[in-house]
């Protein structure tokens, strides 16, 4: 138990900004025959609710019609770590570093047209940044042609795995040896560890304690 709630994410804020980091999120809703259907999806996360566009119809949408309960999960895997990093030839050592989000909420189809242009521009700002678009206004005739699915958490809860269960010199040795098999994500992980490379080797400027 005790490791489990140093695995929790705690800080609403890491939670919020880690949601609209991400590109992908699944949407799992319940089937005409019981079971689960998930499905990833873009999304945007605004007004403390998950927002994403679709077709007007299809599956999920009749799904989330009979039945409103439906869950969303987005994560990120930050490193393999192979076992041999704690055992020279015991495979069960093997881990992940990762941040997780899983939802439970409650889901609905948007009618009203300004809360469908405020979806819409949200989408767009997160996934088109650089801009060269004109922002969907509440009269513009595609607000009818799409369907914006809003999931309201009843239940959110964040996990991650970046060395925080660990003491400072363990999570030092951690960090050398991911740069020493120098993955792709390797440098960034280390980042997100709270390690910089400096001129001495590497330092900790920041507890990553969410």
């Amino acid at each position: 138990m005790k490791l489990i709630g140093k695995l929790e994410i705690k800080s609403s804020e890491k939670i919020s900004k880690f949601l609209n980091e991400e590109h992908v999120g699944r949407v799992a809703s319940i089937d005409a025959n019981g079971f689960p259907q998930i499905i990833p999806m873009n999304f945007v996360f605004a007004n403390n609710s998950i927002y994403m566009h679709s077709f007007p119809r299809g599956e999920k949408i009749e799904n989330i019609i009979k039945n409103n309960k439906v869950g969303f999960e987005v994560d990120r895997e930050l490193e393999f770590l192979p076992s041999y990093f704690s055992h020279p030839t015991d495979a069960s050592q093997a881990d992940t570093l990762y941040i997780s989000v899983v939802i439970k909420g409650i889901g609905t189809l948007i009618e009203d047209d300004s809360e469908k242009a405020l979806a819409l521009n949200a989408l767009m700002e997160k996934y088109q940044p650089e801009g060269h678009y004109e922002k969907i206004q509440d009269n513009d005739l595609v607000l009818d042609e799409v369907a914006i699915i809003k999931v309201i958490p009843q239940q959110m809860k964040g996990k991650y795995k970046i060395g925080q269960q660990l003491p400072p010199e363990s999570r030092i040795i951690l960090a050398k040896k991911i740069l020493q098999r120098n993955s792709e994500n390797a440098l960034k992980t280390i980042k997100t560890m709270g390690f910089e490379i400096t001129s001495d080797g590497l330092k900790m400027v920041e507890d990553p304690v969410w």
